[in-house]
């Protein structure tokens, strides 16, 4: 039964007071009363004669079926508890509203399930695929993906993969839009300007015939730009082992495909 508030209190005292039953028997014909939107109820306590059911409109049926003055004072207290229950928008403690597990900025999956300790739900307007392993909610970029499910294998290792119109993909082929809410750093590349500026001034001297050439010009050395770009490309490939070593460590990837796709990025190196 939900929470009853200070003043839902109050009044199930009153009522309990006016019809001369005890609070708890109140109690337990609320929640039928609440139970059957308010228009029945089927109910079962000492106090209303055992088991019975009542509808609104006049029909009671009580245990002790002989009892018509019992039953005058159930059909009483139901229809009561009826409109309290419907009229008293204080009746209740407010229950917060939860949030949905995958966060507040997607609404209205297309489909969600669960197994094996994940569960996911895929968005499919928004091209989102949210999975959640371990209280850890990942988001990733569905690209042109139609996800009709989601499974989890467990033979040699763990991975999970979705089927598409372009039959089962592992999950690592998506891109990550965010974990728990942050997105994942990107790869900073430092661009390098470029500068060239060449100024020649020539000074021909008619009296002494000398003539004087100078020259200045800057631009970045060929091997500055060469260590640069290799520096970035190892920074991207360290960057991809980081984020393959999170989904093995997660179970996403088996240890066979974290091996496999590991020698991969060393071998461009």
């Amino acid at each position: 039964m939900r929470q009853l508030s200070s003043s839902g209190q109050q009044a199930l005292n009153d009522v309990a007071q006016r019809h001369g039953f005890s609070l708890d028997a109140v109690q337990s014909m609320l929640i039928s009363v609440s139970n059957g939107n308010g228009s029945m109820a089927q109910f079962s306590h000492p106090e209303f004669g055992g088991s019975g059911q009542w509808m609104q409109g006049g029909m009671t049926m009580i245990g002790d079926m002989f009892n018509n003055n019992l039953k005058g004072r159930v059909d009483s207290l139901c229809a009561e508890l009826s409109r309290l229950n419907s009229n008293n928008s204080n009746l209740y403690v407010a229950t917060p509203v939860q949030p949905d597990w995958w966060g507040p900025d997607l609404r209205w999956p297309n489909s969600t399930g669960g197994q094996n300790g994940l569960r996911y739900a895929w968005f499919s307007q928004a091209h989102r695929l949210a999975i959640e392993t371990n209280g850890q909610v990942t988001i990733y970029d569905t690209l042109d993906h139609q996800i009709g499910g989601v499974s989890q294998q467990q033979s040699g290792g763990s991975s999970v993969t979705f089927s598409s119109q372009y039959g089962y993909v592992d999950l690592s082929q998506l891109p990550i839009v965010s974990v728990n809410g942050v997105a994942p750093a990107k790869a900073f590349v430092a661009v390098t300007p470029s500068y060239s500026h060449s100024n020649t001034n020539n000074n021909s001297n008619n009296t002494n015939g000398n003539s004087n050439s100078h020259t200045t010009g800057y631009a970045p050395a060929p091997a500055t730009t060469s260590t640069t770009s290799s520096s970035v490309g190892q920074s991207d490939i360290f960057s991809s082992l980081e984020k393959l070593a999170t989904l093995q460590s997660r179970g996403i990837l088996s240890e066979q495909e974290f091996a496999t796709k590991k020698a991969e990025l060393l071998s461009r190196l």
